[in-house]
C-alpha cells in the first residue's frame, strides 16, 4: 500500500492567495520549486507564520514526518556545516534524539 503525501503546494498557495496575499512573493521561490521537501515547508511556514506561540509549536511538532530524503538532506546539512546533534535539532526545531536516531539508522 502506498502512502499518499498532502499537496503542501496547493495548501500554501490556499493560504496565501486568501489570508496572506502580501507574503505571496516572498514565498514564490519555494513554492516554484518542482518538488517541496520538508525543509521547504518549515521554511514556508516561518514566513507565513513567524509568531507562533509554544503551545502551537508544539502540537505541530508531534505531527511532522519525514521522508528518507528529507531525513538524508538534514543529515547533510549537518554534515556540510559541522553542526552538533543539538544544533541541528534547534535549527529544524527537532529532538536531538531523532538526530542520533536518524544517524544510526542511516549513516
Amino acid at each position: 500500500m502506498e502512502t499518499t503525501r498532502p499537496n503542501y503546494r496547493k495548501i500554501y498557495e490556499d493560504i496565501l492567495r486568501f489570508k496572506y496575499p502580501e507574503k505571496i512573493e516572498d514565498c514564490q521561490s519555494i513554492l516554484s520549486k518542482p518538488r517541496i521537501t520538508a525543509k521547504d515547508i518549515i521554511t514556508i511556514n516561518n514566513i507565513i507564520f513567524p509568531e507562533s506561540d509554544r503551545k502551537t509549536v508544539s502540537l505541530n511538532h508531534k505531527h511532522r514526518s519525514y521522508t528518507t530524503s528529507d531525513i538524508l538532506e538534514i543529515l547533510n546539512f549537518q554534515k556540510k556545516n559541522k553542526l552538533s546533534n543539538t544544533q541541528v535539532a534547534n535549527h529544524f526545531r527537532l529532538s536531538r534524539n531523532s538526530i542520533a536516531k536518524w544517524k544510526k539508522l542511516f549513516l
